[in-house]
């Protein structure tokens, strides 16, 4: 079948909301910008969504060429201005140093009192991406039809959002759980070329509405009941990918198997 690109989700800070452009440019290091800016707690550990869920009610807006951040905060506030990156931090990011600076300014102090303790705000030289080089793939898709799927195992009278699963590239017009098919091969998406490399296991994370950041489905039962082993991760719903040939991806465009 031939299917279709739906949305397009990216996250200019990690653990806050997306953002949906219409475009972007694939490259072979993921999109520019994406997961550029990440948070540490007190303890030196990643700040994410499993712990600070709440943080997903802050919608950014990132400019990667002029650095400007903006944060619409819940409360009816933005935060806004240049990121200039400063000094050097000894960061680690899933158990390796990650190369990051701090970034000074008001972001910080905002995102730490909805957070309720300090957390640090990071900028990542090379993007602090769930998975890259060295941990998968760059780019992630999920279908609608699987998210069909997963409403059905769970009787459930709506599918869940697919922003739960903060997909790359969410997609329709494939069969549920049809990507899985892909892992080894090839795939076309828009101008670029993808190879499916394996599951994408799934957490917490995804049983919270990306509005409120509150519980809204249970992922993870249902998961268990229906998928608890895939291909290469546990719990697996939508796949991970290398990308082999970079290029422009827009809403709309096609995706095709090869």
């Amino acid at each position: 079948m031939e299917g279709r690109v739906e949305r397009i989700s990216i996250a200019p800070v990690k653990a806050l909301g997306l953002v949906h452009p219409e475009e972007i440019e694939l490259t072979r290091t993921g999109v520019a910008g994406d997961r550029r800016l990440w948070l540490l707690d007190g303890d030196g550990r990643l700040a994410n969504g499993k712990r600070f869920p709440q943080l997903m009610t802050i919608r950014p807006e990132w400019d990667e060429s002029t650095r400007r951040l903006s944060l619409a905060l819940p409360g009816g506030e933005t935060v806004e201005g240049v990121v200039e990156p400063g000094e050097r931090v000894p960061a680690v990011l899933y158990g390796e140093p990650h190369p990051s600076r701090a970034v000074p300014g008001p972001w910080q102090e905002a995102i730490s009192e909805l957070a309720g303790e300090p957390l640090t705000l990071l900028w990542s030289e090379g993007g602090a991406a769930d998975r890259g080089a060295d941990r998968g793939g760059w780019a992630t898709v999920v279908s609608r039809a699987s998210l069909e799927r997963l409403r059905e195992a769970a009787g459930a009278a709506e599918r869940p959002d697919g922003r739960q699963f903060r997909m790359l590239f969410e997609i329709d017009g494939v069969a549920a759980h049809e990507e899985d098919s892909w892992i080894g091969g090839r795939v076309r998406v828009g101008e670029a070329v993808l190879a499916p490399l394996g599951d994408v296991g799934r957490c917490v994370v995804t049983t919270r509405n990306p509005e409120t950041g509150e519980f809204a489905f249970p992922t993870l039962d249902v998961l268990a009941g229906y998928r608890r082993d895939g291909v290469t991760e546990p719990l697996p719903f939508g796949v991970y990918c290398d990308v082999v040939e970079p290029g422009r991806v827009r809403v709309g465009d096609p995706v095709l198997a090869a």
